[in-house]
């Protein structure tokens, strides 16, 4: 066996799925809503016993490998590695080659052999004698948590691009690929310049990209970012999300918004704080916390930018049913506050309130609320935000608290809020184009069914035995469910068992999906024998009657275009037979 066959022998599919979306036992099976698309209705199932899982929503199914490879958006050879390691088989690199290195892999080993480079240079080199100074006497690091980031310095030239070409093997367009150099007058140039470097990581611990600070607050731009590239993208990644994950799973997150605000956090002790890299959290930032914890202490700068891109961040939580507090300091964010009095701080870190709550206070003192215009600026600035609280008694209980505030009636909010949400719900159904998924016609879905009740019986050699005169006549629409059944005549030949698992394997790799499928569709529990034997009578005669009126609308159509009389006789004939062969109305 290959090391992704013993990888996949060891790993236990229902928990490797349960670390990402919560699964319910559902007769042999487990299912939830498809990670993959939105629905109402569970229609993902995963099978313990052959380690698969299907959508009947999207279509979309596999092992392990393609779950960890869909979800988390990762290439074969990163999702074997991470399943190696959670295993603990150690991956012989020569069985896939370094030189066959994928896109995403050549990207992730610069950025990580540039880290080593910028950090070596910061650490141990003259050439970041200045920075190092810079962070440990203005910003009050020290040396042990600038290892614990890998905080880094690019110099003024072009040694790392040289470094990565001439010392590594790189191509030049290896480097532009991973934005870390750039191409002027025919030359390679190091992308970052004279800057301290912050390398950023995906949850997983692959560095991504950078974020390089100019050495001066004199330097514009003050901050520069990894451009776009397959792995980096801004809005879907925090600055110190590896080192705080597990006190995140505890504690939850507090994120803030620069690096220095994370790092002073850390130096302090408080390690679940992570970097959101832009001025509010996106829906990709939330959707990644939400893996996590779901409790988020927003503690954004304490200036008017800071309270607008607050408000911008509840959309994306609420749709993750997070809870959102807040947290308040005297000084204008967290990296002042902590290097001036860490205690106040960490009191405010206690006292921290839920976001609505702040909320309601911050608007009211900035609105007059005796008068008719302020209670008019109060509600229209509130209700938006309320509309969107996922938990109705939540919601419920901030009306009320806004009402007793405005000394208004619960019912006028109410009234109100319900425009807002009449008027969103509008809005969503002429704008929100749905994905579109592949819907199979009603023929489809019998066939699906018909080997679904067969396969999953138990008795797959009786009913093929005794359907075989149906099956002698009977063509598929679906070509992969008439290769299958085909596949299942020529193995049932030779065994007197369907053994789902051995047939998966007799069969081959372009039908699994559509076997699959048929493995795990949800069907009835019948416990007479006899109602199993009504089921596939009813479903037989519904897909004969699909399988005449095919006949027909063909025989149909040669008579049409049929100019000999004798031959349109006897077409005719034919047709006659098929209509006589349909049950009676």
């Amino acid at each position: 066996m290959d090391q992704a066959g013993q990888i996949r022998e060891k790993i236990d599919l229902v928990s490797l799925i349960s670390e990402y979306v919560p699964l319910k036992k559902a007769g042999s099976n487990f299912k939830t809503n498809c990670p993959f698309h939105e629905e109402s209705t569970p229609s993902f199932v995963v099978s313990p016993e052959r380690q698969i899982w299907h959508c009947f929503g999207c279509g979309k199914g596999g092992d392990c490998f393609s779950f960890l490879m869909e979800y988390e958006n990762m290439e074969f050879p990163e999702a074997l590695r991470s399943l190696a390691k959670k295993v603990g088989i150690v991956i012989n690199e020569s069985s896939f080659q370094k030189s066959a290195y994928s896109q995403k892999e050549k990207i992730y080993k610069l950025n990580s052999l540039a880290s080593k480079f910028y950090n070596f240079l910061l650490t141990k080199h003259s050439a970041g004698k200045k920075a190092l100074e810079y962070l440990i006497k203005e910003r009050g690091l020290n040396l042990n948590l600038i290892n614990t980031y890998s905080l880094g310095f690019s110099p003024s030239d072009n040694s790392l691009s040289k470094y990565l070409i001439s010392k590594k093997g790189y191509k030049k367009e290896d480097l532009l690929e991973a934005g870390l150099s750039f191409i002027r007058d025919g030359n390679v140039w190091d992308f970052f310049r004279g800057r301290i470097m912050f390398p950023l990581s995906d949850h997983r611990g692959n560095i991504v990209g950078f974020s390089g600070r100019g050495l001066t607050d004199h330097d514009q731009p003050k901050y520069i970012n990894t451009k776009e590239t397959p792995v980096y993208h801004k809005g879907s990644l925090f600055f110190g999300l590896e080192s705080a994950k597990e006190e995140i799973k505890k504690e939850g997150a507090i994120v803030v918004e620069g690096e220095f605000d994370a790092l002073s956090a850390f130096k302090e002790g408080i390690k679940n704080v992570v970097a959101i890299k832009g001025t509010a959290l996106t829906e990709n930032q939330a959707n990644l916390l939400a893996r996590f914890t779901k409790k988020v202490i927003l503690c954004l700068d304490q200036d008017l930018a800071g309270f607008e891109a607050t408000k911008r961040s509840l959309s994306p939580l609420e749709k993750n049913g997070m809870t959102i507090n807040v947290l308040t300091l005297k000084e204008k964010d967290p990296d002042e506050q902590l290097k001036k009095d860490p205690v106040v701080f960490k009191k405010a870190l206690k006292e921290q309130i839920g976001v609505y709550e702040f909320l309601i206070s911050k608007i009211i003192s900035a609105n007059n609320i005796k008068s008719a215009e302020g209670i008019k600026n109060v509600t229209e600035d509130l209700l938006p935000y309320f509309s969107q609280i996922q938990n109705e008694i939540v919601k419920e209980h901030y009306i009320k608290k806004l009402a007793s505030d405005l000394d208004t009636s619960y019912s006028s909010l109410q009234k109100e809020l319900d425009k807002i949400e009449s008027s969103r719900k509008e809005l969503s159904a002429t704008t929100v184009q749905s994905p579109q998924i592949n819907k199979k016609n009603r023929r489809e879905i019998l066939e699906q069914y018909f080997l679904a009740l067969i396969i999953q019986s138990g008795e797959a050699p009786k009913i093929i035995d005794s359907k075989k005169t149906f099956f002698l006549s009977y063509n598929f629409d679906n070509p992969a469910y008439g290769k299958i059944f085909k596949n299942l005549e020529s193995y049932l030949e030779k065994k007197k068992i369907l053994k789902p698992s051995e047939f998966a394997n007799f069969i081959s790799k372009e039908l699994l999906p559509a076997f699959d499928s048929c493995y795990l569709l949800p069907i009835p529990k019948f416990e007479e024998k006899e109602n199993l034997a009504k089921e596939l009578k009813k479903v037989e005669d519904e897909l004969f009657i699909f399988s005449i009126k095919n006949q027909m609308e063909k025989i149909a159509s040669k008579i049409k275009e049929e100019k000999d009389k004798k031959q349109a006789k006897s077409l005719q004939k034919q047709f006659s037979h098929l209509v006589s062969l349909l049950p009676k109305q």
